[in-house]
């Protein structure tokens, strides 16, 4: 396993990409429109079917920081990412945000920005070295 450093500002990014693992699900199992629209009444199984998949996720996300394994962390944060690039064109284009230019920036800013930075020194850690296999 390759075990890596975690700077503090890598902390406060991965804590930034494990919130919302957790914090959707709560919200998708209390609030029907989370999930199933402005008309929905009771939670449907795309509810329990997106919570589990993000719980799922979020102690992944937990146990790679804990165990130190920068490859894991590495793939978790690139699935997300690509999970982000793909949210938000959907949230825009069905109409799911009240403001559109404060979801772009809260996705820049918060999701594909520390994203990347992430991955560029997670990249760092764990790509071997030239003379290494």
């Amino acid at each position: 396993m390759s075990k890596i450093n975690i700077p503090y500002w890598l902390t406060a990014i991965i804590i930034i990409e494990t919130l919302p693992m957790f914090f959707g699900p709560l919200f998708a199992l209390t609030n029907p429109r989370f999930i199933g629209g402005p008309e929905a009444t009771a939670i449907g199984f795309a509810a329990l079917l997106y919570a589990a998949r993000n719980i799922a996720v979020g102690l992944a996300f937990i146990i790679a920081f804990f165990l130190k394994n920068g490859p894991m962390l590495f793939i978790l944060i690139f699935i997300r990412l690509i999970t982000d690039l793909v949210d938000l064109p959907n949230f825009l284009a069905f109409g799911q945000v009240a403001n559109e230019a404060r979801a772009i920036s809260i996705f820049v800013v918060f999701y594909y920005v520390p994203a990347i930075i992430a991955l560029r020194y997670l990249w760092q850690q764990i790509r071997p070295e030239s003379g290494r296999l």
